[in-house]
C-alpha cells in the first residue's frame, strides 16, 4: 500500500475550449455570458446561451451545442447589449463529445475588453 507521500494528485483534464485555446497563444481566460445566433443566409437562425471562456483582441472561444461549421456567420450579444458583434467561425474542435468554437470578429468591437 502506498504511503501518503506516494499518492499522486488527480490529473486535471482540460476542457474542449481549453484545448482549442492552445491554438491561440494570446488568448486570455474570461467569463462572459452571451447569446449567439447564426446569421448565415439561407438557413433558419439558431440561438444558444453560452459563455465566452477565452478571448483575444480579435477572437472569442466558447463551447456550443449548435451545428456550427467553419465560416458560419454569428451574432454575439451579452445581456446588457454592451457587446453586440458579428463574427465568423474560424475553428471548431471536438473532444469527448463536446464542441469548442473559435469565432473572429468581422470588424472593430467598441466595448471588447481585450485590446491589441
Amino acid at each position: 500500500m502506498p504511503s501518503e507521500t506516494e499518492i499522486a494528485a488527480p490529473v486535471e483534464r482540460q476542457t474542449c475550449v481549453e484545448r482549442l485555446a492552445q491554438l491561440f497563444p494570446s488568448a486570455s481566460p474570461v467569463r462572459i455570458p452571451i447569446q449567439i445566433s447564426t446569421t448565415s443566409k439561407g438557413r433558419r437562425p439558431l440561438r444558444e446561451q453560452t459563455v465566452i471562456e477565452f478571448g483575444t483582441s480579435q477572437e472569442v472561444l466558447f463551447a456550443s451545442t449548435l451545428p456550427l461549421e467553419f465560416e458560419d456567420s454569428l451574432r454575439l450579444r451579452n445581456s446588457d447589449g454592451s457587446l453586440d458583434a458579428h463574427a465568423t467561425v474560424v475553428a471548431v474542435r471536438y473532444h469527448d463529445g463536446r464542441k469548442a468554437v473559435a469565432a473572429r470578429f468581422e470588424g472593430p468591437v467598441e466595448n471588447w475588453i481585450i485590446k491589441s
